[in-house]
């Protein structure tokens, strides 16, 4: 078991209607200080978290970093200096064998000499922003990007020597019909990225478009979302879609060619180690989960400061650390070995999982249990009987 590194960049161009993360529009002046921020924290973080009362396993030291995941926000827009430098800091901090490093881009910000750039600092995984193919969905949604940006940045990253190419789709934008949702699956598959993650859209209070769909309001273009059962065929037309272009499915929402699934995201899935830095970045040990400040300025300040930037402190229970492990298992598509984790937390599983049996929501291969195929996109209603 090795650790995974996510930095956390928190600055965009613009604030997509359907965003809820804590992201910003800032000026771009502002992104040299939070990098010297990051560089500071990754050194000292050590001494930082055990300021926080933060204790890392000894088994810590001993633990190589073979992945890092740059997230946002908008990593791509930083000067790839910038991206270079954070990169050395987790070389120069750590131990590594950097077998898989992911810079989140929006397309119209990919350029020759950024790709390029990206390559030489170790970059070799781009997680490409696409969201659509439609201009009309992208318009709706506040994306910067057309169409045209993502058939203009693809050969640039194949020519710069990127051969790992993440597409994100959101299935449930505004103008979104079922005809331009298959138009954007074929375009999809045109370009032949090696990974690709399928989302719904998901409407809660934290993003303006969530909030105008609660209230029953018209901006944002919320009149013109999706229903939920035209959101729940996109998802099961993806599946098949992508299915047919050789692209397996391992976890609700990511499916990969042969070699390809993200070998970061899967620690989350695995509850293996993770550390993050950076603002709103969040860490996992094994037995507690913290997380920095979600402003961006406050964290500067912080660091700068000489305090730690981390709170919300959670010492997982077995009890919380079994749920998790049900959770995120059924998350993936080979599912769980309920004997493995009967033997581990010394409990009987077999109550809980036959009500989810008898409706069809799992299905069972001896003690290994997965989510039924047909029923991947109601998958919350078996993780709301499980958690009972």
């Amino acid at each position: 078991m090795n650790l995974g590194a996510y930095i956390q960049i928190p600055f965009c161009q613009t604030k997509c209607t359907y965003c809820n993360f804590y992201t910003g529009v800032v000026s771009p002046a502002r992104f040299a200080p939070y990098v010297s921020a990051v560089q500071t924290e990754i050194r000292e973080y050590q001494t930082r978290l055990a300021s926080a009362g933060i204790a890392l396993p000894g088994s810590f030291s001993s633990l190589s970093v073979d992945t890092v995941y740059f997230g946002g926000g908008t990593p791509s827009l930083l000067d790839p200096a910038h991206l270079a430098a954070l990169l050395n800091s987790i070389r120069d901090t750590f131990r590594t064998e950097l077998s898989e490093v992911t810079l989140e881009a929006d397309p119209e910000t990919v350029d020759t000499a950024k790709a390029e750039a990206w390559v030489a600092a170790g970059i070799n995984r781009i997680s490409l922003g696409v969201q659509s193919f439609s201009d009309v969905e992208l318009k709706a949604a506040g994306r910067m990007h057309r169409r045209s940006d993502v058939y203009r940045a693809v050969p640039i990253l194949r020519s710069a020597g990127i051969t790992n190419i993440s597409f994100d789709l959101i299935a449930g934008l505004p103008h979104q019909t079922r005809e331009s949702w298959l138009n954007s699956l074929g375009e999809l598959i045109r370009l032949s990225p090696e990974h690709v993650s399928i989302y719904l859209l998901e409407v809660d209070e934290g993003s303006r478009l969530g909030s105008e769909l609660l209230a029953g309001g018209t901006k944002y273009s919320a009149p013109a979302v999706p229903s939920d059962e035209v959101m729940a065929e996109c998802y099961d037309f993806a599946r098949t879609r992508l299915a047919g272009a050789g692209y397996g499915q391992y976890e609700i929402s990511n499916f990969a060619k042969p070699g390809f699934a993200s070998c970061h995201n899967r620690k989350y899935w695995r509850r293996e180690p993770y550390l993050g830095f950076g603002a709103g970045a969040h860490c996992f040990s094994g037995t507690q989960r913290w997380a920095n400040t979600h402003d961006a300025a406050s964290y500067v300040q912080a660091v700068a400061a000489g305090r730690t930037p981390a709170g919300q402190l959670e010492n997982i229970s077995a009890e919380q650390a079994l749920d998790e492990e049900l959770f995120l298992g059924l998350r993936q598509l080979e599912g769980i070995d309920l004997k493995r984790l009967e033997r581990t937390y010394g409990t009987q599983l077999e109550p809980r999982f036959a009500p989810l049996q008898a409706s069809g929501l799992i299905e069972r291969v001896g003690s290994v249990v997965r989510l039924a195929p047909d029923r991947l996109t109601i998958s919350n209603e078996a993780f709301v009987e499980l958690m009972r």
